[in-house]
């Protein structure tokens, strides 16, 4: 970490302490506590919204367990605080897995309204279970007594300030870390993220559990803060507020969490009173407008991106001065508000600033923030597969038909060891289907399939990637949002036995994992020629470019098959040639390789098989030579004749 940084992080922390100290009201303490409290909520809720890419409804929900569930202890049992915040975390997680394993197997508007229904449920079981819960009546707390000392409001700020910077250090550690690349792949591309052995069911379940954990410890400090919780607390409109807040601040952004916290906690407040409407709507103008010429005299945006903006708030300045009274138009212009920045600031109000002034930062991995001076040597990038000779993967009358159509058709193919097997045919001859096949993302209507002796039908793509096959695909598959050394570190997921516990506090175990997968990343940048452009957004390499990252990416899998989709597209011919002495010093290493390829040269100038489909058929067989000679190959891949 720089020493700059560390300093605005020091201040800023001081800054927090020392507000109940210079800010004696009770009114504006509590609104700050409020704050943070929600802030600890949207930390989690980005996990799965802004990094795994779901939408979750059900956070008010969870927020509410975690809230009574330290509520019941305290009133029930006496509970002292400790156990209560980290049983309302306990419960709450568990919760969030009940939520999880079924409401994950859907998507999009489906996982949305599980979700709803998740959050709708729990209020209506709190309302009803009045035993436990006291029903509508709800339940009273005091401050809660810490290691035999009565905490006052301000006593209890500081406890929520602290709690508030260590769940900041532990998301932030989470996101930075090898579990914070698998939900971020999982957004990127769910496809190539189970290839890489990266179970998309497993981690999205994972993400929810521990956003769900954050829930339950906002809840419980919620609970003491308010000092009286009640069913109606965590309804429908509070769980959109979170949602809107993780989009208006920013995601992926923990700056964008807090101020996404702030906006919905004091938004309403200044709704209420036009005074000090006017006095921060015009401050946001021109706030906005000063960001706008920045970025437009450096060059980093144009007139017309900030047109809307500028134009947006300088309104709201003039509409705060023509009303006179906010009564009948306050929740109108909390719903133009919303919709503005939803609607044309897609990357939340951090990513508006950080884009118009061009903030964006070099994403980095926790081994990145170490001395890399004693990173082990890395010799080579790639390890050496399984020696040996004989068939390495057998496919047997291979049926993979989609309704009336035989995409493949009784289909036979034999790899040995240590060969190039290229897999050849004109377009929607099943090369792609074969290779999806291969790899678990389809399951075969008929036929057997085994790899190293065992059979491949019916089990995961994440289990098939980790058993030793890697693949890169026909259309790229990477993960735009990250960083090329990123992309690659996700294939070395495989390689980290480090747990949550090791990512949270920094333990040796996942230092040294994280410092050998880096080393073992740049080499393999290094060997496709990207350890220049190990640190640019995959998104932003050129396509030649994202393919040698795709081979990169699968290399790091440790494979001892590889399927190379149409490598060759979109490179120019010295890339072409490159890639061919790249496919050749990945079989001097013991790995096998099938590559399905258009560019005829490099098939027939380094296959030892090659293998021809047609219409879902296999047609013809054999050495380069034999099958380029055959007729009906020529008739149904070149187009012609045998003369």
């Amino acid at each position: 970490m720089k020493r700059s940084h560390l300093l605005v992080y020091v201040v800023g922390f001081a800054a927090l302490l020392l507000f109940p100290v210079g800010i004696t009201n009770p009114y504006y303490i509590h609104l700050l506590e409020t704050i943070m409290i929600y802030a600890i909520v949207l930390f989690g809720l980005d996990i799965v919204v802004g990094y795994t890419g779901q939408v979750s409804l059900g956070h008010a929900g969870l927020f509410g367990v975690g809230a009574y569930t330290a509520g019941v202890l305290v009133t029930k049992l006496g509970a002292p605080l400790l156990v209560a915040l980290v049983a309302a975390v306990g419960v709450t997680a568990i919760f969030g897995a009940l939520l999880a394993l079924p409401a994950l197997r859907v998507t999009g508007p489906y996982l949305a309204m599980v979700t709803l229904a998740f959050g709708t449920i729990v209020q209506i079981l709190i309302n009803e279970m009045d035993f436990l819960t006291s029903g509508p009546m709800g339940i009273k707390l005091t401050k809660p007594p810490l290691l035999g000392h009565q905490l006052d409001e301000r006593e209890f700020f500081w406890l929520v300030a602290v709690l508030l910077i260590l769940s900041l250090v532990v998301v932030h550690r989470i996101l930075r870390s090898h579990l914070g690349r698998a939900f971020e792949a999982l957004r990127g591309s769910p496809v190539a993220s189970d290839c890489m052995g990266v179970s998309v069911y497993r981690y999205k379940v994972y993400a929810f559990v521990i956003s769900a954990g954050f829930a339950g410890l906002a809840g419980s400090l919620y609970a003491y803060s308010e000092q009286y919780i009640s069913p109606n607390t965590y309804n429908f409109e509070l769980t959109v507020l979170f949602l809107l807040a993780v989009i208006m601040g920013g995601r992926k952004s923990r700056i964008g969490a807090m101020l996404g916290a702030a906006i919905i906690v004091l938004l309403p407040k200044l709704l209420d009173d036009v005074v000090l409407f006017r006095y921060v709507s015009v401050g946001l103008a021109l706030l906005v407008l000063a960001t706008a010429l920045i970025g437009i005299r450096k060059d980093r945006t144009t007139v017309k991106q900030m047109a809307i903006p500028v134009v947006g708030s300088v309104a709201l300045a003039g509409l705060s001065f023509w009303l006179q009274t906010m009564t009948d138009w306050r929740l109108s212009i909390f719903g133009v508000i919303m919709l503005f920045v939803v609607y044309y600031l897609q990357d939340g109000i951090v990513g508006f600033v950080r884009n118009a002034l061009n903030l964006r930062t070099r994403p980095t991995d926790d081994a990145e923030s170490e001395d890399a001076s004693h990173l082990p040597a890395v010799s080579d990038a790639l390890s050496t597969a399984k020696a040996g000779a004989g068939e390495l993967l057998s496919a047997t009358g291979v049926l993979m038909q989609f309704g009336g159509l035989k995409a493949l058709n009784n289909v036979d193919l034999s790899v040995r060891r240590g060969t190039i097997h290229g897999l050849i045919g004109p377009n929607g001859s099943g090369k792609s289907t074969m290779m999806n096949v291969l790899t678990g993302i389809y399951v075969p209507t008929a036929g057997a399939l085994t790899f190293a002796g065992k059979s491949l039908v019916g089990r995961t793509s994440s289990d098939i990637a980790l058993s030793g096959i890697a693949r890169t695909f026909q259309n790229v598959q990477l993960f735009g949002e990250m960083t090329a050394l990123q992309n690659v570190m996700v294939g070395l997921h495989h390689t980290f036995d480090s747990n949550l516990l090791d990512v949270s506090l920094h333990l040796p175990r996942y230092k040294r994992e994280n410092l050998q997968a880096t080393a073992r990343g740049m080499a393999l940048l290094k060997f496709v020629g990207l350890a220049a452009l190990a640190h640019e957004e995959a998104r932003n390499l050129p396509y030649g470019k994202q393919r040698l990252l795709e081979i990169a990416r699968a290399l790091a899998l440790d494979p001892q098959l590889l399927l190379l989709d149409e490598p060759a597209a979109g490179l120019t011919a010295p890339d072409i040639k490159e890639l061919i002495s790249f496919i050749r010093k990945i079989r001097e290493h013991g790995v096998t390789v099938i590559l399905i390829e258009h560019h005829m040269d490099v098939v027939m100038s380094m296959c030892d098989t090659v293998s021809v489909l047609d219409f879902g058929q296999k047609i013809a067989e054999g050495d380069p030579a034999k099958v380029q000679a055959d007729e009906k190959v020529i008739e149904a891949y070149l187009g012609g004749t045998a003369a």
